[in-house]
């Protein structure tokens, strides 16, 4: 049963990506802010890879980004509201540093969108109105996060049954144990 479920939550999260008004495409990403709380916040899920590496955008300037460099262990949370089917992802945030891949992506974002990434100021700065933002147009903060997962906490919501599964990241593959939902 693990094994399928497995394969279930790897399809779902893929779907994310691909398939427009998928739960999973926005989730709630979890960090260590430096001021010794915890920093939470909305992101777009952009792609899956094979082996479950997540990737998301974000303005190379914004907190998570600084809270990412002092602690990359990161935590993410999906909900499927149909389903009824929670992951709470956990694992290590690596911040992409290859100019090649960074171009390739920031080609693929679509021109009205490229804004949110050339802002003058950075994300959370102090605005005299809301109307008062101020873009670059020959520059921009840019970066791709992703994240490598070392365990999902998997859990159905089910009648009679709730169902909960650990899967965890080893050399050889994921490994799943059951858990008291």
């Amino acid at each position: 049963m693990g094994h399928e479920l497995f394969e279930e939550l790897c399809a779902e999260l893929k779907k994310g990506v691909s398939k427009k008004g998928h739960p999973f495409r926005y989730f709630t990403l979890a960090t260590k802010e430096l001021k010794d709380s915890i920093g939470l916040r909305i992101v777009v899920l952009r792609k899956v890879a094979d082996n479950l590496t997540l990737t998301f955008f974000t303005d190379q300037r914004s907190s998570k980004v600084e809270e990412l460099k002092n602690d990359h262990t990161i935590s993410a949370l999906f909900y499927h509201p149909k389903k009824k089917m929670q992951l709470k992802l956990t694992g290590i945030a690596e911040i992409e540093k290859n100019s090649k891949i960074l171009n390739t992506f920031w080609n693929g974002v679509p021109l009205h969108a490229r804004k949110d990434y050339t802002t003058q100021n950075a994300p959370g700065s102090f605005l005299d109105d809301h109307e008062s933002v101020e873009y670059l147009s020959d520059k921009n903060h840019f970066v791709i996060v992703h994240i490598r997962p070392k365990q999902i906490d998997f859990l159905q919501l089910g009648k009679p049954n709730h169902t909960r599964i650990l899967f965890s990241k080893e050399q050889e593959g994921w490994r799943h144990q059951s858990l008291v939902p």
